[in-house]
């Protein structure tokens, strides 16, 4: 009789945890997702109901995300490096004042080198305005000769507004030293006819958003590229407005590669930021091998997506078919670390003919492909949360590893076993590294080394080749 007893409880529990998987799935809201709306819902009643809310909120969060690591220290090969990108031309102006960099921008010519000498220089008032164009064999180029050795800062709205093609920034250190953080919006502001824009390792710190692309009347800034920037903030934006380090609006054909992108906090308002996203009706926009670190050291209340094509949507009147059917298309994710994210690590609104292939989710709500307007072909993903399509957006499936929300409900998360200690940066395999079957799909990954034989899932074979070597 109790033999019969304990296989009948037993087969009670089984069904009662099917159901309760069940019921998680059918939901599909993530664990990190829900804690936040307990509380809220909870806060306000007697203090039995708040305790318990927040009992409750502080559960999911830890079976989800686990307990909080210490920060990180990020020496890696992505984002801004020690090592100068580019050469001085034969005649490059020397600037050693703002008031020469402001005179030097107003004169340029197709082929000029701009060379800021070591120092702090300080900006008030106007923006920065690049109006003269380069062209595509000459441009006109910004730089330091040293990473680091200018160092720009800025107590304006926008920085450098750029109205004008194929102008090129590198080796800079700006930061917004605005006392009031919705006074230091942009430090790049690409907009209408500056196509052909370039920005190569630079490292950008303390704006709302760091590089704003644009259009304007009916001119786009196409086919740009940010490349090898380090892009962060050292506090909560303390801002309604939007929080988003690359925000690229309508302008089609852009790369942004290799970059390190972090800690984007938007304090005020709807608490809702993006690493970096793509929309407005653009097409053929690339993220590529880029490390995108939502929490790396600032944490709290709100949403922190990773990447997005398509964003939080656009109004009609900055689209670029004026209505945006859809927000792009044929948009590509590729070979990018997410990690840290109190929200989805990748984002798709309404998104045509998306790929998103070869990334790597850590602790993020996973990859949402949202609305019938978005479909997206998904391959060789390693993503330590669900892939999900909402609101009938079209997945097609090919060969991914993710975690199911049942999985996360119950603190089990297998992708993230995988690696030694990704919370605080570990990401060495702890048994070898997943293997796909299918035969090697080939490319570079996110450390800039060629995939080997064997296809592994996620954006690096081996993360090692990440790590900035001593001395370089």
């Amino acid at each position: 009789m109790m033999r019969k007893a304990v296989a009948g409880a037993l087969a009670l529990l089984a069904v009662g945890a099917i159901g309760a998987a069940w019921v998680v799935e059918r939901v599909g809201v993530t664990p990190r997702a829900l804690a936040p709306y307990i509380e809220k819902r909870t806060s306000g009643h007697n203090p039995a109901i708040v305790k318990a809310g927040q009992a409750s909120a502080a559960l999911l969060l830890r079976l989800d995300r686990g307990e909080p690591a210490l920060p990180a220290a990020l020496a890696v090969t992505l984002g801004a490096q020690p090592a100068a990108v580019g050469v001085d031309a034969p005649g490059a102006i020397a600037v050693a004042t703002p008031d020469a960099l402001r005179a030097a921008l107003a004169q340029a010519n197709p082929g000029d080198t701009i060379t800021l000498l070591p120092g702090v220089y300080r900006f008030g008032g106007a923006p920065l305005d690049v109006n003269r164009p380069g062209r595509a064999g000459a441009p006109i180029v910004v730089r330091a000769l040293k990473p680091g050795s200018a160092q720009l800062e800025f107590d304006l709205v926008e920085g450098f507004r750029v109205q004008a093609p194929h102008w090129r920034f590198e080796n800079l250190a700006i930061r917004g030293v605005c006392a009031e953080d919705r006074y230091c919006e942009h430090a790049f502001h690409v907009v209408g006819a500056a196509s052909g824009f370039v920005a190569r390792n630079n490292t950008i710190t303390d704006f709302n958003a760091h590089f704003k692309i644009n259009g304007q009347q009916g001119r786009f800034p196409d086919d740009g590229l940010i490349e090898q920037n380090t892009l962060t903030a050292t506090h909560v934006r303390q801002t309604s407005n939007p929080v988003t380090p690359i925000d690229l609006v309508a302008a089609s054909g852009w790369t942004m590669r290799a970059n390190l992108i972090s800690d984007f906090f938007k304090g005020e308002g709807d608490m809702v930021s993006y690493g970096a996203f793509a929309k407005g009706a653009g097409s053929g926009n690339l993220f590529e091998r880029n490390l995108v670190w939502c929490e790396r050291t600032l944490r709290g209340p709100g949403q922190r997506v990773g990447l997005s094509l398509g964003g939080g949507g656009t109004g009609a009147a900055v689209c670029r078919d004026g209505r945006c059917i859809t927000e792009q298309e044929q948009g590509t994710l590729r070979a990018n670390l997410v990690m840290g994210c109190s929200d989805v690590g990748i984002y798709l609104n309404s998104a045509a003919r998306s790929n998103v292939v070869d990334n790597t989710l850590l602790d993020t709500g996973g990859i949402d492909v949202r609305y019938a307007t978005s479909s997206a072909r998904l391959d060789g993903n390693l993503v330590d949360g669900p892939i999900r399509s909402r609101d009938s957006g079209l997945l097609h499936l090919e060969d991914n590893r993710s975690t199911a929300l049942w999985q996360m409900f119950a603190g089990y998360h297998p992708v993230r076993s995988l690696f030694a200690a990704p919370g605080s940066g570990d990401l060495g395999w702890r048994s070898g590294a997943p293997e796909r079957a299918s035969s090697a799909v080939g490319g570079i990954d996110l450390c800039g080394a060629k995939r080997g034989r064997s296809a592994v899932y996620g954006a690096f074979d081996d993360f090692s080749g990440c790590l900035a070597r001593q001395g370089r």
